[in-house]
């Protein structure tokens, strides 16, 4: 138990450190260096390495090590793909339990309206994921929920901010607004409808 602990505390800061740019596409990370910062064993950080793997953040190879892993403009946007598909079942699916109770979405919504006048991407980003992550969960799909999770990394949100640029994130966060509106009214075609539109344009999918 103390070792699967230990695995997955290290793989939650190695993952943090990702998204925050610590460290950055092409570096390479050297198990034994990471176990002697946290004063803990290889084996731990090992087997964080592989989950990591697993998630595609990083990658080996024979001779070069491990190191973090470049997301291509290809994947983006395969993952923005499947990711409107996902998103707009998903509010079909949650309409009906979250008509008249939207609070927590519009919770959410302030705040990374909040973050994107103050341009502070991070912010953004969390808050963002929140708001959509509330919608999955209510679609009570399960399986759903999973697959939504390997295709939303953080990772690739993040990078996908990076490239819009601080001065569209107020425009994008607004252009979230109509789909609590339909939620709110339990109206899941059109909920669904609009997420989809709204990934689709964030992602330059619209003439798709």
């Amino acid at each position: 138990m103390k070792r699967a602990a230990a695995r997955d505390q290290i793989r939650d800061l190695l993952l943090q450190r990702v998204l925050d740019g610590y460290y950055k596409p092409g570096d390479r990370l050297v198990e034994l260096q990471i176990a002697e910062e946290l004063n803990t064993s290889q084996a731990p950080v090992r087997e964080a390495f592989r989950y990591l793997e697993a998630m595609k953040v990083l990658v080996t190879e024979p001779y070069k090590g491990t190191y973090v892993r470049s997301v291509t403009d290809r994947e983006l946007k395969e993952s923005s793909q499947v990711r409107a598909a996902l998103e707009q079942l998903a509010a079909e699916l949650a309409a009906p339990r979250l008509k008249g109770d939207v609070k927590e979405l519009e919770n959410e919504a302030r705040k990374f309206m909040a973050a994107a006048k103050k341009k502070d991407f991070a912010a953004y980003s969390e808050h963002d994921i929140a708001f959509h992550r509330l919608i999955v969960e209510a679609s009570g799909n399960e399986l759903l929920q999973t697959l939504w999770e390997s295709v939303v990394l953080e990772l690739r949100f993040r990078k996908t901010l990076d490239k819009i640029g601080e001065g569209r994130l107020s425009e994008f966060g607004s252009a979230h607004l109509p789909v609590i509106d339909c939620l709110k009214d339990g109206d899941g075609k059109a909920a669904g409808k609009a997420l989809k539109g709204l990934i689709c344009k964030y992602h330059g999918l619209e003439k798709e």
